[in-house]
């Protein structure tokens, strides 16, 4: 009776082992299993920011985690709208938002200057304002707007550089600023002031709804991007006026956002390989997208005859005399805009005045190997 009884604990023991051990393995199993992150973009699926800089991203995240965190992407519309993804990230129907913080210019102005205002601000080119964000305090300015003034539960960080944006697209030239007044325009952000101040009839539309606005004839003129994204978005099909080189947008950075939430219950080497993985995607991006441009302007030119038009300089100063006055308006009425904009003048101050010593004018450069080349790109007025 005792051996038996022996038994019975001996095979209880090893019961509650077996048990432990399957207990054991289903925890490292759960552990080990992906946690999947749903993001949602702002962009069009056609749109090389979604198209391109989505899978950098997403690449580089499930590389460096081993595989242990996933990005699952949606393109604009297909969960929210558009113009609804920070709420939705801050609400967790999303987890995350490939996005601009400028399309928050409604909830505070200051929105606008962490994507890149007019004049950059200051001069500011896209490394500029990547570098203020790193070395010069913008990235907890950032932070700061997200958790304290507009008050929604994310987190972000820079994400996709564009080229200096351009004046855009019209039904006819642009030749001066008054050409603006009573125009029909697609313009985003608070940039839309400096128009309005011109006399412009500002229409404010998502990415994906500026061609179908244009066939209808509900707008004259838009601007968007660049060449490399402006001819997925097939404008030439209906504008055969595309004016270059403007200062309403030269520093343009992106944004992936994340549910502050959820990405604090990350463990912490997932959380710094979504902050690196967001710096990688910033540098490779941009590298294919000065490509892209280049053979996107070409294909306008020669493919579609698309007449490529640079911009006078007047009309570059009187949109930064604008510009001017709209800042100063939201600086006395707006203290967190106010503290935003004088951390970037003072950036400024340090890193532009000396890049302009320090660094060769490139136009003397490219003029002496490319001048033929770069003249055959612009159409004669």
């Amino acid at each position: 009776m005792a051996r038996l009884g022996s038994r019975l604990v001996l095979a209880s023991a090893v019961g509650v082992a077996l048990l432990a051990l399957a207990v054991a393995g289903a925890t490292r199993a759960q552990a080990q299993r992906p946690i999947t992150l749903r993001v949602q973009s702002s962009v069009p699926a056609g749109s090389g920011f979604y198209a391109k800089g989505i899978p950098l991203f997403k690449e580089a995240v499930e590389k460096m985690s081993g595989g242990r965190l996933k990005i699952e992407a949606f393109p604009a519309g297909a969960i929210v709208p558009a113009f609804e993804v920070h709420d939705a990230v801050s609400r967790g129907v999303l987890d995350g938002g490939h996005t601009y913080v400028g399309y928050l210019v409604g909830k505070h102005p200051a929105a606008s200057l962490f994507v890149g205002p007019v004049g950059g601000p200051f001069g500011f080119d896209p490394w500029d304002l990547f570098a203020w964000y790193y070395e010069g305090g913008g990235l907890e300015l950032y932070q700061e707007f997200y958790r304290d003034v507009v008050k929604l539960n994310l987190v972000g960080f820079p994400l996709a550089p564009v080229s200096p944006q351009v004046l855009g697209w019209y039904r006819k030239p642009i030749t001066r600023f008054e050409d603006f007044k009573g125009l029909k325009i697609r313009v985003g952000g608070i940039v839309a002031e400096v128009y309005r101040e011109a006399g412009a009839a500002v229409v404010t539309l998502p990415g994906g709804e500026i061609l179908p606005a244009a066939e209808r004839g509900v707008i004259e003129g838009a601007e968007w991007a660049g060449p490399a994204e402006d001819l997925p978005m097939g404008f030439h099909q209906v504008w055969k006026h595309y004016h270059m080189d403007s200062v309403h947008e030269p520093s343009v950075l992106g944004e992936i956002v994340f549910n502050r939430t959820v990405f604090d219950k990350l463990a912490p080497d997932l959380q710094e390989i979504l902050k690196v993985a967001s710096q990688a995607t910033v540098a490779r991006f941009w590298a294919w997208y000065n490509v892209q441009n280049a053979k996107s302007l070409r294909t306008l030119k020669t493919e579609h005859r698309v007449n490529i038009y640079r911009t006078p300089e007047d009309l570059h100063v009187k949109i930064l005399e604008h510009w001017d006055r709209v800042a100063a308006r939201y600086s006395q009425s707006h203290p967190f805009f106010k503290k935003v904009y004088d951390s970037q003048r003072e950036f400024a101050r340090l890193v532009v005045p000396a890049r302009r010593v320090i660094y060769p004018e490139y136009r003397v450069i490219a003029d002496y190997y490319w001048k033929d080349e770069t003249n055959a790109l612009v159409t004669r007025r």
